[in-house]
Order: structure tokens, then sequence, then C-alpha cells
């Protein structure tokens, strides 16, 4: 309801170029289920569910630690923008722009981005019991970053979730 109510905002403000996709990443579920959803909001359905990895700052299987802060390692929540595509030292990834003042906002200077890691796997959860941790980006699998960001790219809009009052009282997207 909150990534809807946001999503619906940004429409109205004009930021979402590509308003077919809502992109959701529910950071209160443990980073061993797929918890990054793409849903196709014409056809108000799930398109891709995956794994997404959370900071390594933020906590082991549950991210329960979120900063906006250069050097902490750690995801950041809310409303992002998705931009261009480059290639950079994890392959294909996608720029991302935080656009809320004091919770994301410094995620360029962060280089948060969406990028394939082969620490985001099914055979880690088998291991260890979670996946791997990223330096605060949303890192998805490898086999998957392609489709992702292709489908994801050119301003459309993802939602970085977890139920903290913090961030509930600190945003003006989900406020009524």
């Amino acid at each position: 309801i909150l990534a809807v109510k946001g999503y619906e905002k940004l429409k109205q403000m004009g930021q979402i170029t590509n308003q077919r996709y809502l992109t959701i990443a529910d950071m209160s579920m443990a980073s061993s289920h797929p918890r990054l959803y793409i849903i196709d909001m014409d056809k108000q359905a799930i398109l891709l569910q995956t794994f997404v990895a959370h900071g390594r700052n933020s906590g082991l299987l549950f991210a329960d630690e979120f900063s906006n802060l250069v050097g902490s390692f750690k995801s950041s929540l809310g409303f992002y923008i998705t931009g261009g595509i480059y290639k950079g030292k994890h392959g294909a990834s996608l720029i991302l722009e935080g656009i809320e003042k004091g919770i994301n906002d410094q995620a360029k200077d962060r280089a948060i981005v969406i990028h394939g890691a082969d620490y985001v796997s099914n055979q880690l959860i088998k291991q260890q019991g979670y996946i791997g941790r990223s330096l605060g980006c949303p890192a998805v699998p490898n086999n998957q970053v392609v489709e992702i960001i292709n489908t994801i790219k050119g301003a459309s809009c993802l939602f970085v979730y977890a139920p903290t009052n913090q961030y509930l009282i600190q945003s003006q997207l989900v406020k009524n």
C-alpha cells in the first residue's frame, strides 16, 4: 500500500517516465526469501520475484539498520527513480536516484546501483542460510540482472521498504 501511494504521488509529480513497472525490495523479509518484486502496473500482476541483497552493515539474515551516509555500507530505504545503464565493476548496472531528502538522497555519492552479484544465489542460501551482502546496493542474481535492468530502466519507481517508524515519520511520499 505504501509503495503504491508513493508511486502514484511520483506519477502525479511527473517523475516516473516508465510507469508500467513498480519495483519493491521488501527488506522486512529474510534475505533467504525472494523479496524483490517487479509489478506490472498495467496488468496488476507480479512480473518477476527474486532475491535481493542488503548492505553488509544492515544485518545478517534480516536488514534492520539503514543509513544514508557515505561509507556506512548499509541499505537506504525509500523511493528511487531508475536511471540509465552503465558497465561497472559488476558488469551491467542501473543507476538509482534516491529522491527522499535525508533518507536516500546520497545514493549517487554512495554509488548505490542495481547490479548482479554472485553472492546473491540459492547456492549460498543452501550453504549458509542467507545471501551475501553488498556495500548498500540492492544487488540481484547475476543470471537475472540484465532482464531486471532492461525492464525497469528509464525512470521507473523502486521502493526499498522496511517497517521502521523513523522512515514512516520522515518520508513525505507515504504520508496522506
